[in-house]
Formats: C-alpha cells, sequence, structure tokens
C-alpha cells in the first residue's frame, strides 16, 4: 500500500479522545465489593496461590520494551488502513485500561480483608496498566494519544454483580489469548503483513490474558452455584453469547485492519470463537454448539445489521433511530434465536467440545 499521509514525528502530542460511544465502546465497571471479599475460595486457594507466586515472578516485566524497530514510519500503510489501525489501539487501550480500574478497586477494597484476592488483583492491574500503557504509546506514533487521567474522571461506570464480573472477565481474558495468539501465528508465517512491531509482542500479551483468565476460572470454580446449577447453565450461555456476537459485530466494523493483516475478518472471527468456545469448557457447565448450522449464518447478520446501522448513523439523513431501529431489532432476533440453539454440556460432552 502507498502511504498518503505525512510522516509521524517522533513526538507524542496528547490528544482528546477520539473514541465514538456506541454499543460496542469498552465500559468501565464496578461491582460488589463487599461479596468479593467474602468469597470462600477454599476450594481453588492452592490453584490461586500457585498463580500468585507465578505473577509475583513477573516473567513478562521485560518483554514490553519499545526497541528500534518502532522508529519505522508506516510508510506501508494508506490513510485508510492507517485509521483502522489507529482504531484498532484505542478500542485495545480503553479496554485494558478498564480492567486495569477494575482490578485496582478490587485489590484496594480486598486488602486486609481477603488478603490472597488483594495480592492478585494487584499485579493483575499491574498488567493491564502495562498493556494500556504500551497501546497508548503505540498510538503516540501517529501523533494522538488517550488522556487516560481524564478518561478516569470523565467516563460513566457501569455496575455489574460480582458473579456477572467473574463470567465476562473470564471471557474477555480467554477470547483477548485467541485474538492475540491466533494474529502473532498468522504474522509468523506471513511476515510481509506484519506493518507494526507490535504485533512482536503479541506472544507474550497472550500469556498474561492466559493467566488472568485461568484465576478467574478459579474464581468460577470456587462457587458452585455458579457452575453446578440450571441458572448457571442459562447465564453461562447468555454470557457466551453476548461475547461471541460483540466479537462478531466488532471484528466486522475493523474489517479493514484485518484485511490489512493478511486475515479474512470472518474466517479470524470464527476461529477465535471457536477455540474461546472449546476452552470455556473447562470452565462453563454448558457451551454453545458453535457447529451448529444456524450458528455462525445468524451471528454474521447480526454483524450485517449492525454494519448497516453504523453506515446510517454515518449520514446526514433524518430519523436516524428510526431508520436503525429495524436493524437493531433484527440483531435482538438473531441473538434470541442463537440462544435457543440447544447448548452443549461441557461436563457430558467434553469430547465434543475440546
Amino acid at each position: 500500500m502507498v502511504n498518503t499521509l505525512p510522516k509521524p514525528s517522533a513526538v507524542s502530542v496528547p490528544a482528546e479522545p477520539m473514541m465514538k460511544e456506541s454499543l460496542l465502546t469498552p465500559r468501565f465497571y464496578i461491582t460488589d465489593f463487599e461479596a468479593a471479599a467474602n468469597l470462600d475460595l477454599s476450594r481453588q486457594e492452592e490453584e490461586l496461590q500457585a498463580m500468585l507466586t507465578e505473577m509475583k515472578n513477573d516473567y513478562n516485566r521485560d518483554h514490553f520494551v519499545r526497541d528500534a524497530e518502532y522508529q519505522q514510519a508506516f510508510d506501508n500503510l494508506d490513510e485508510e488502513a492507517r485509521q483502522a489501525f489507529i482504531d484498532y489501539l484505542e478500542r485495545s487501550c480503553v479496554s485494558e485500561f478498564s480492567g486495569f480500574l477494575l482490578f485496582k478497586e478490587l485489590s484496594r477494597k480486598l486488602k486486609g480483608r481477603n488478603q490472597i484476592l488483594a495480592d492478585i488483583f494487584h499485579l493483575m492491574a499491574r498488567d493491564e496498566a502495562r498493556h494500556a500503557g504500551f497501546l497508548n504509546k503505540a498510538m503516540g506514533d501517529f501523533n494522538v494519544s488517550l488522556d487516560l487521567g481524564r478518561l478516569t474522571k470523565s467516563r460513566t461506570y457501569t455496575f455489574f454483580p460480582l458473579e456477572w464480573v467473574i463470567y465476562t472477565v473470564y471471557l474477555s481474558e480467554k477470547i483477548g489469548y485467541w485474538r492475540y495468539i491466533i494474529i502473532f501465528r498468522h504474522l509468523e508465517k506471513h511476515p510481509e503483513h506484519q506493518f507494526s512491531p507490535l504485533f512482536n509482542y503479541f506472544e507474550s500479551w497472550c500469556q498474561d490474558e492466559n493467566r488472568h483468565g485461568d484465576i478467574f476460572k478459579a474464581l468460577l470454580r470456587s462457587q458452585p452455584t455458579m457452575w453446578q446449577t440450571w441458572q448457571s447453565r442459562l447465564w453461562s450461555r447468555f454470557f457466551l453469547l453476548s461475547v461471541f456476537v460483540t466479537h462478531s459485530l466488532t471484528v466486522h466494523e475493523r474489517s479493514n485492519f484485518y484485511v490489512t493483516l493478511g486475515l479474512d475478518p470472518t474466517e479470524f472471527d470464527q476461529e477465535v470463537i471457536r477455540k474461546t468456545n472449546e476452552t470455556s469448557a473447562r470452565a462453563f457447565p454448558t457451551v454453545l454448539n458453535t457447529e451448529h448450522p444456524d450458528f455462525f449464518p445468524r451471528l454474521n447478520r447480526c454483524a450485517q445489521h449492525n454494519l448497516a446501522a453504523s453506515a446510517i448513523n454515518e449520514d446526514k439523513g433524518p430519523f436516524k433511530f428510526l431508520r436503525k431501529l429495524p436493524h437493531y431489532t433484527a440483531i435482538f432476533w438473531n441473538f434470541f434465536r442463537l440462544f435457543l440453539i440447544s447448548p452443549l454440556d461441557a461436563e457430558l460432552d467434553r469430547g465434543t467440545v475440546r
């Protein structure tokens, strides 16, 4: 691709957050800190202690250092690809920073009350801050950056019950692992598509994501009500589907970014979802039947309706909400039909989903 923009200078110029708010914008969360302090961890305490020791060793502490490769000027990116990459960096940075704030507050609230969790969340906050800072510096290569301090004060915080936090953070970390490792392995085979040194760090990055997911798996399995009841089976289906639909919508919104990497966005989306679903069978009582003939076609319909709604939002015509309503209704209807697909029992059908 031919670069049609002037080369960025070596100095990062702070800019106002550019992100347009939408249903897919990463959110900031708070939870029931009292419930977290009172968690009975006896069933998983040994495993959690082992992971705490591993995190204290901080094997990745020297893996997020910018090197000489960052002096390149991204000459191989045209304007459209460059903006897609900036959007990817921006949303990823906000997502990592959101995790940092949640884990930091959990650590602060649990200190002296549930010390093993306080220590674990402190180290998880360290990892998320490291990721967010690294992404923000990468944005600086394009003369833009996020004011994370201002973002902390200006964004709305959404309350999630502790159980919802455990389900969603587990899935967020595991789907993050698969996103990073699939991109990393793809670029190992096709280095001609690696337009940024950032991707060299994805292997270390996904190790952090995987470890964080394992911690939340242990938290989930320490609470029998989260995996041994009929309610937990419904919640597992709901959160798996919510995360997968969100992933499909986001990937197709950023399709230019994945095309620039030499990836087919739909194939990438499906591979990430399949792998995350398989991994979730080790934690959740129920997982989705991603091989059902309606599963991915309905996910793709959700993505296409979201793109159509986004296009309406960008134009200057009147009655935008009314014009978008049929698309939002279609997304909800396809979500509902996906939820009705018979799930797989992760305990009985483990061989099917792994």
